[in-house]
């Protein structure tokens, strides 16, 4: 099987390349924007599948979506992403998506998921679209500040902390404590450790 995962946070993608093909069986390219990803499919295809952050460059909303669906090498797209809503979910796969998955989604379900959709079925998380009232607080997110789940959500994107302090409006040693802190009371040595731990868990 051979699939493209195209996403414009370098840990965030790695991290995700790590997860799939530690599952084994899987052919993993990965490009960091739309045109990127397009271009690979020209020159690559066929994928069994793509996958596209519904937020990186050149996206533009559902508009890349349907670009990608075009081509020849691309007979299964799916988007994924942390943060689009249901209602972006339900136009996407009335355009013709093969799914949408949550970047919370753990690393398990999202090796199945990808498979499923490879194999030409929808897929989306069926907690996803049904409307149900929100899961209990992550034990790990209950241990840290608003300040600090939004500091480790920089950290899984692969910004550094001067990026973290201007998007938050803070300086960057105040970014530097709270990263201090945060790893800490996660229990990691450094921010590759730390995002990784946020992903595991299903933070972010």
């Amino acid at each position: 099987m051979k699939i493209l995962i195209a996403d414009d946070h370098d840990l965030l993608r790695d991290t995700l390349v790590a997860f799939v093909e530690a599952a084994g069986g899987i052919e993993t390219h990965t490009a960091p924007d739309l045109n990127s990803a397009l271009g690979l499919i020209m020159r690559e295809g066929p994928f069994d599948l793509v996958l596209l952050d519904y937020n990186m460059p050149g996206m533009n909303g559902l508009s890349g979506l349907r670009q990608a669906l075009a081509q020849k090498g691309a007979p299964h797209v799916a988007l994924i992403s942390g943060e689009a809503s249901r209602a972006v979910a339900e136009a996407a796969l009335e355009a013709g998506a093969s799914g949408f998955v949550p970047k919370t989604l753990p690393a398990k379900s999202l090796v199945n998921a990808i498979r499923f959709m490879a194999a030409g079925e929808q897929y989306v998380p069926p907690e996803f679209m049904s409307g149900a009232a929100e899961p209990e607080e992550h034990p790990l997110a209950r241990s840290l500040t608003a300040r600090e789940m939004q500091v480790l959500q920089g950290l899984t994107e692969g910004k550094s902390n001067k990026e973290i302090a201007r998007d938050l409006n803070l300086s960057e040693p105040t970014v530097k404590l709270h990263v201090r802190t945060l790893y800490r009371k996660i229990g990691a040595s450094n921010r590759t450790q730390a995002a990784l731990i946020a992903r595991e868990q299903g933070l972010f």
